[in-house]
């Protein structure tokens, strides 16, 4: 988390970044990557007498494995938050996606949640449960728990999570809820 200096003159800064991590992540990535190592040397080094379709299939679920670990946990790194007058903005992993973009007069308050856990929303990533919203889980621990205009409530795990409720009920007040500017 990069914590912006302010003055008495301005409360928050124009723009608000927080980010959150698990370096867990990357043992998961590194089994993936070990999964796509076996389908390359099963494909160069194969021995098989039994067929070419068994060991097509055996390359191809490897790599394809792989692949899919590799990048399912890649993409839930690290959660990035960017807050400025307008937006609140999430961004998932090293190339940014999946993204979300929620404008602030879409947003009827914000809370501190001290207690977010991958159990409560059905494990990493990004998580739809009906009774509960959406959520960006990339690790336990803090977040910020949007409840929008429509009902719905999105849930972010960010470190430094009380400052970006702050800014983020500060932001709402000097706007009109549930209006566009």
């Amino acid at each position: 988390m990069r914590d912006h200096p302010h003055d008495e003159s301005s409360r928050h800064p124009d723009v608000w970044t927080g980010r959150a991590t698990n370096r867990a992540q990357w043992l998961l990535a590194l089994g993936g990557a070990a999964f796509m190592a076996l389908g390359v040397e099963l494909a160069v080094d194969s021995a098989w007498n039994s067929g070419i379709a068994p060991l097509v299939m055996s390359v191809v679920g490897c790599i394809a494995a792989g692949l899919l670990v590799l990048f399912g946990t890649l993409a839930f790194v690290h959660v990035d938050l960017k807050l400025d007058k307008e937006s609140l903005e999430v961004r998932c992993g090293h190339i940014g996606v999946p993204r979300r973009r929620i404008p602030l007069d879409h947003v009827a308050g914000a809370e501190f949640a001290p207690h977010v856990t991958p159990r409560q929303w059905g494990g990493w990533g990004y998580r739809w449960r009906p009774e509960k919203g959406t959520a960006v889980v990339v690790r336990r621990g803090e977040g910020v728990v949007l409840r929008l205009w429509d009902g719905h409530t999105f849930t972010i795990t960010v470190d430094n999570a009380e400052a970006a409720v702050r800014v983020i009920r500060d932001r709402l007040r000097s706007g009109t809820p549930g209006t566009a500017h």
